[in-house]
């Protein structure tokens, strides 16, 4: 089964058009990646991959659920996004957003103090989410990630600003992701730097997605 499936996917945001005619596969077991500069439209494609947005015209499928429709709503807990801001509720230590991320995935809360000790915030899991650097915010969002092991993996940027430790979690939790039969769409202005992390690099130019 194809996992994203994108047929001339188009979205305007008034009468501005952001996406004018994606065509998009990406399969189990692949890693792609989609280059472009600032403000080409690569997190908006990646909202309408994450059925959060449904497209203005064309077909956008994931886990052959049609975007936009109740049945998207079904598929949600499948994907996992990691974006430019982390998934994180500030008044909230770093363990209490771990455990509420648990509870609604019906895991163990065990799970979350796992997910803490792997990506090395077991000293500072009862800090306050708002007063953690942004690594640490960002290392917390991986955690989450970590615990909950999405099928499909989004990542908006994400080794932008990580020192080489926080690099590795990205890219086991991307191996571990393909491994399980999973696949992981990723984008970058730095398609150079991705290109080491993915199977396939595609450029978003003038709201397509070209080789």
């Amino acid at each position: 089964m194809t996992i994203v499936s994108l047929r001339n996917v188009q979205l305007r945001f008034g009468p501005v058009p952001v996406l004018t005619g994606v065509d998009l596969d990406v399969g189990p077991g692949e890693r792609v990646g989609i280059a472009g500069p600032n403000g080409a439209g690569k997190s908006t494609l990646l909202s309408v991959i994450a059925t959060l947005r449904p497209p203005s015209s064309g077909e956008a499928r994931v886990f052959d659920a049609e975007v936009g429709t109740p049945q998207a709503y079904e598929v949600r807990r499948l994907i996992g996004w990691s974006g430019h801001d982390p998934a994180l509720f500030d008044e909230l230590s770093l363990r209490e957003n771990l455990y509420h991320f648990a509870r609604l995935a019906g895991l163990d809360i065990a799970e979350a103090d796992k997910a803490l000790h792997q990506v090395g915030l077991e000293a500072a899991a009862d800090r306050r989410a708002r007063v953690c650097s942004n690594g640490m915010r960002r290392r917390a969002d991986l955690a989450r990630l970590l615990m909950t092991r999405p099928r499909l993996l989004l990542l908006d940027e994400a080794h932008a600003g990580l020192d080489a430790d926080a690099t590795a979690i990205v890219e086991a939790l991307s191996r571990r992701t393909v491994a399980d039969g999973g696949a992981v769409v990723m984008v970058s202005h730095d398609r150079q730097t991705m290109g080491e992390h993915v199977d396939r690099v595609l450029t978003l130019r003038e709201g397509t997605v070209v080789p």
